[in-house]
């Protein structure tokens, strides 16, 4: 009876872990599931964007400019990110550009519903429009000059290497040159003087 009780057990325990395995393995692909349909809707939103950009019209002009802000948007960041990664000192710019991005995503959600309503309305509404490129302007504007102010930076501090690198090469390349033999030196100046003397007195 023990026997069959011990065996009873360890199917028992067996069948657990099989379960167990079960369920983490369903919960894993449910997981990854979500994150490829996550994944799958956000390239199918950049596709059908890039499509509606590419027509004529209000709705198109306003995809563009979706696209235009999303591209400066991301270059910005990663400016930053980059500069935060070299120790560069900031200062309050990561914040400023954080803030930049959550305006240009509301920005974004506005220009997106804009461009649906132009695309089943032929009603225009050229003052929402009017103020939709003007924020459009100011924000890229903005993200544009934080990348041009980053980059001056850089160019400073290359600079400055490169200024130093030609000090450096210069001091090696007057080191490096031979001084000059005081016995040439004399060889030459008596070679001179009796050229000198073997020329006519009309000649001199």
């Amino acid at each position: 009876m023990a026997s069959i009780g011990t065996f009873i057990t360890i199917v028992l325990v067996i069948l657990l872990f099989l379960l167990l395995m079960g369920a983490a393995g369903i919960y894993l692909l449910v997981k990854v599931g979500k994150k490829a349909t996550k994944k799958a809707r956000k390239v199918s939103t950049r596709v059908a964007s890039h499509m509606a950009a590419m027509g004529t019209g209000d709705a198109a002009e306003t995809e563009r400019m979706r696209l235009d802000l999303r591209r400066e948007v991301s270059l910005t960041r990663q400016a930053v990110d980059q500069a935060l990664h070299d120790g560069w000192g900031l200062g309050d710019l990561p914040h400023l550009v954080a803030e930049i991005s959550t305006h240009a995503d509301q920005l974004d959600a506005q220009l997106g519903i804009y461009a649906q309503e132009r695309r089943v309305s032929a009603y225009v509404d050229h003052t929402a429009l009017g103020r939709l490129r003007d924020h459009h302007a100011k924000l890229t504007t903005a993200c544009a000059r934080i990348r041009a102010d980053l980059l001056n930076d850089r160019m400073t501090h290359a600079a400055g290497g490169i200024d130093e690198l030609q000090s450096r090469t210069d001091l090696e390349i007057e080191a490096r040159r031979r001084a000059p033999d005081p016995l040439d030196q004399i060889d030459e100046l008596y070679n001179r003087t009796m050229v000198e003397r073997s020329r006519p007195d009309d000649l001199r």
